[in-house]
């Protein structure tokens, strides 16, 4: 999700943080203010930030998730899921995406779109 996005939504994330503590994710760190902030990465030729939405542990792997809620801005959420997908592969970590009822197409399209049709969004 993009940062405009992210004050809107901190109720999802909050519920999605939840959701993955009961299936056994431990150091969470998410982009809310309740919760240590993950680190972010600068994008050379914007100078744009770009952080994931949760990072957490699992059996010793670092997990990124991303929330899939509609955007006004799909290139740029598209632009970011690749970067996450890069990097978690770079390090053999995982990368998620988590949705919601009401989402699911749009999360769909998006994969799609970008060619990322192996992953399947976690539904809340």
């Amino acid at each position: 999700m993009i940062e405009t996005d992210k004050i809107e939504n901190t109720a999802f994330i909050k519920k999605s943080i939840g959701y993955l503590e009961s299936r056994g994710f431990t150091n969470i760190k998410a982009d809310v203010t309740d919760c240590e902030i993950p680190k972010s990465y600068i994008r050379k030729n914007t100078g744009d930030k770009v952080t994931p939405d949760i990072v957490a542990m699992k059996n010793g792997r670092k997990y990124f998730f991303e929330i899939s809620l509609k955007s006004d801005k799909p290139k740029l959420l598209k632009s970011k899921w690749l970067f996450l997908d890069t990097l978690s592969r770079m390090n053999s970590n995982r990368f998620r995406i988590i949705t919601t009822k009401g989402h699911f197409k749009f999360t769909d399209t998006m994969l799609e779109d970008i060619n990322l049709t192996n992953k399947t969004p976690i539904k809340i």
